[in-house]
């Protein structure tokens, strides 16, 4: 028995319907630590009971390992669920820590090949560029995209961390259904550019780290101290040292709301995301991760909680002033191309 909660948004104007809140899965094998394959997958099936209809992964995810461990689930839900993987970044043989972004066709055709076989399916539902290489035109790099939905190996288009105008660019060439980028109380810049292209086009939102990678939910408080060696959020500059102390000072509002709504951090965080579509006029579904069925239940719990204008004024400052840049390098995220 199921008990389907979310409501659903639309991707762009001709893509799937999905749950207004997806699952990030790249914790499950990749970047946060040490992982439980059990707890995983008792993860995904409550997450689908809930509603949650959109995963998603990339190729990048533990050299292709996230797509292998996901394959079973998709395969037992096929018609239940839109499968979200990326392509772009890719890993030297020789050194498995490094990432070449790579825009080009060659390496285009290769990336969703492989997907499709760790996958194991016939088709990719949501097909990303993850990151963009700027010496390759954006519209090349759509062009062969476009190629592989008129072959059918891919559905829908999306793009990761593109600005406005590589998103106006995109859409000139082939509809784009989504755009993911990282937003949420601690991360804006997506609201001067990409945004107002994205609603003007008729282009999802698909907000990654939504909870700031954990922080936004009090569970810790300085990466270097609170995280496990193997945790890359260590060398992330807004989670250490002084800039983490700054930032921590600043979730003190997002307590306020909460208590009055007896409801955690991350459930604020989540509602305050949810409710950018209603502020922007445009679809946006969050992709929360996490590894606990008990967590997936808060995260979508957090569709229903509508907070006040006076609450998302007390709100409103805080991406202000958050200490550090979201990434050690932004030079390949869209504000550090803006």
């Amino acid at each position: 028995m199921t008990d389907h909660t979310l409501p659903t948004a639309r991707l762009g104007d001709g893509g799937p319907e999905v749950g207004v809140q997806g699952l990030g899965c790249m914790g499950m094998s990749f970047a946060y630590g040490p992982t439980d394959a059990d707890a995983s997958r008792a993860t995904l099936e409550r997450a689908l009971e809930l509603g949650v209809t959109l995963y998603d992964t990339a190729d990048a995810y533990g050299a292709g390992e996230n797509e292998r461990f996901l394959s079973p689930f998709f395969k037992a839900h096929r018609d239940e669920v839109v499968i979200a993987t990326k392509f772009a970044l890719s890993i030297p043989p020789d050194d498995p820590t490094k990432r070449i972004i790579r825009n080009d066709e060659p390496y285009i055709r290769q990336a969703v090949e492989a997907s499709l076989r760790r996958l194991d399916v016939d088709v990719i539902d949501l097909y990303y560029m993850h990151r963009r290489d700027p010496d390759v035109p954006i519209e090349e790099t759509v062009a062969v995209m476009a190629d592989l939905v008129r072959e059918g190996k891919v559905k829908h288009l999306g793009l990761s961390e593109v600005t406005g105008d590589e998103l106006r660019a995109a859409q000139g060439v082939h509809p784009v259904a989504a755009v993911q980028s990282e937003w949420s109380l601690f991360s804006r810049d997506i609201e001067a550019g990409v945004v107002p292209a994205a609603r003007e086009l008729g282009v999802a939102l698909v907000p990654y780290s939504p909870l700031g990678r954990g922080f936004l939910t009090g569970s810790f408080a300085d990466a270097e101290k609170d995280l496990t060696a193997g945790d890359f959020r260590r060398q992330q500059p807004r989670f250490t040292g002084d800039n983490a102390a700054a930032n921590a000072a600043l979730l003190a509002p997002v307590r306020t709301v909460a208590e009055a709504h007896g409801a955690t951090l991350g459930q604020i965080a989540l509602a305050w995301a949810q409710q950018r579509a209603r502020v922007h006029g445009l679809p946006v579904i969050p992709i929360p991760g996490t590894r606990k069925p008990a967590r997936v239940e808060e995260n979508t719990a957090a569709t229903r909680i509508v907070l006040t204008e006076e609450e998302l004024s007390l709100l409103e400052p805080i991406a202000g002033k958050v200490a550090g840049d979201r990434y050690a390098d932004m030079t390949f995220t869209s504000a550090g191309r803006e």
